[in-house]
């Protein structure tokens, strides 16, 4: 079976800044920066991108890029006959949990796009008001599995049609789509009357807030964000062609990814300016983008509820976007490993895929509802889900990237792969090394013994 590249180097660039990019850059990124001292969280995060992100980035692309293999062969190639093959496929099963209960999610934006569209917030002025919505919705035994659906087949019509005229030809229309809708929105925010002090207060450093608690947020959010320790990142690479610049690649996914993050800050911020009204702790994760922000939009826009119209309806179709540009490479993680390692057809796999993520979705969809009482280890079926994702499957499946290419793999493939054997100067890689071998994996700890309430 022939395996599929990407055509050409913006695609796979957008391809992968499309992995990279979801919907913690808009829920998680600006409330931590807010709460964390500003400017001063934002520095802190960018040495966490360095030091963090940026190393397992490329230690994922060389890996995917050298085996051209899914995320589990990759490793099995790499280290034949060892234990190191379960790396990737940890990385398969993450890629598959997350899936499941993230087009939950997924769908909830879908839901709200529609409620903007038809104009049903209007009228709606207290934070009460909003949660009834919510609460109303997501209890729902019918539309959130509809919509949960709806975003699956979605992601499924991509994929099924294979890697250039699939993932890379709709990463080329939705990434641009997702810089024009969040441009237009960051123009319209900052423009408002009194939304200055909101740009200030993202933009002033306050190093008074800044303490261990800082440095561990910022570095779960700098691991996190990238979609590191999924497979999305290794699959992808596996598609790229042999003069693809790693490093130079790896650099522009960071960039994008921390961009739209800093862009959603210059939405939220500004606008709750405008609406003066106080962002708290609580509003992080979804209740920011499902309960606070509607209510900001309406506030800020009282005197004029078309712009407050207009608004809502394209930030909620920001966030579909961005969340389709996640779930299609976490759905490729999963129907490149079964085509692969059970020799299907792509179309096959992807069915199997898309049914098992909708099944495992509907039970995560009601447990916000008829199921709210099930539950493992105290926790509802989505809970536990997203709690061992993100808490062990992912920090776990990272640091083991990290001592895989830091202290297991050969470090002539390495270079050869980073330099495109020659062609490419790699100033940085002993630099690389020693991160990869005594500072990343140490900062991952961290972040997992944080999670569990240890550091």
């Amino acid at each position: 079976m022939e395996r599929e590249n990407f055509g050409s180097k913006i695609g796979a660039i957008l391809a992968a800044a499309g992995s990279a990019v979801g919907l913690g850059n808009i829920w998680r990124f600006p409330i931590e920066t807010g709460r964390n001292g500003g400017a001063a969280f934002i520095l802190v995060y960018i040495c966490c991108i360095v030091l963090l992100g940026m190393p397992i980035m490329m230690s994922e692309f060389m890996i995917g890029r050298h085996t051209q293999s899914n995320t589990a062969r990759a490793y099995q190639k790499l280290a034949p006959g060892t234990p190191w093959k379960w790396v990737g496929r940890l990385g398969v099963f993450t890629g598959f949990f997350i899936l499941s209960y993230y087009a939950v999610v997924a769908g909830w934006t879908v839901e709200y796009a529609c409620l903007a569209i038809f104009n049903c917030f209007r009228g709606m002025t207290t934070r009460a008001e909003f949660e009834k919505v919510f609460n109303d919705f997501a209890s729902d035994p019918v539309m959130p599995a509809v919509w949960l659906i709806f975003f699956v087949l979605l992601t499924h019509f991509v994929i099924v049609r294979g890697v250039a005229r699939g993932i890379e030809r709709w990463s080329k229309i939705l990434m641009p789509m997702l810089f024009i809708l969040i441009g237009v929105l960051v123009a319209c925010s900052v423009s408002m009357p009194g939304a200055a002090s909101g740009v200030e207060f993202m933009l002033r450093p306050d190093f008074s807030k800044v303490n261990s608690s800082t440095v561990l947020n910022a570095m779960g959010q700098a691991f996190y964000s990238l979609s590191l320790g999924m497979g999305c990142l290794c699959t992808y690479a596996s598609y790229f062609d042999r003069k693809t610049n790693l490093a130079k690649t790896t650099l522009q996914v960071v960039i994008i990814d921390t961009l739209i993050a800093l862009m959603a800050g210059f939405i939220i911020f500004p606008a709750a300016a405008a609406a003066n009204y106080g962002l708290t702790p609580q509003d992080i994760g979804p209740s920011l983008i499902f309960i606070t922000l509607p209510n900001v939009f309406q506030q800020a826009f009282g005197s004029l509820p078309v712009l407050s119209y207009v608004f809502s309806v394209m930030f909620y179709l920001l966030l579909i976007v961005a969340a389709l540009t996640s779930t299609i490479s976490m759905h490729e993680v999963v129907t490149s490993y079964m085509s692969e390692e059970f020799n299907l057809p792509r179309k096959r796999s992807a069915l199997v895929e898309t049914t098992l993520s909708i099944v495992l979705g509907i039970f995560c969809a009601l447990s916000f509802g008829v199921m709210s009482d099930v539950k493992l280890f105290g926790m509802t079926i989505f809970e536990l889900l997203d709690w061992t994702a993100s808490n062990i499957c992912l920090p776990v499946g990272g640091m083991f990237i990290a001592l895989f290419a830091g202290w297991y793999l050969d470090r002539q493939l390495f270079r050869d792969e980073l330099t495109n054997r020659g062609s490419v100067r790699a100033p940085y890689f002993r630099a690389l090394i020693f991160v990869l071998r005594y500072i990343t994996p140490f900062l991952i700890l961290a972040v997992i013994l944080g999670n569990f309430g240890l550091f």
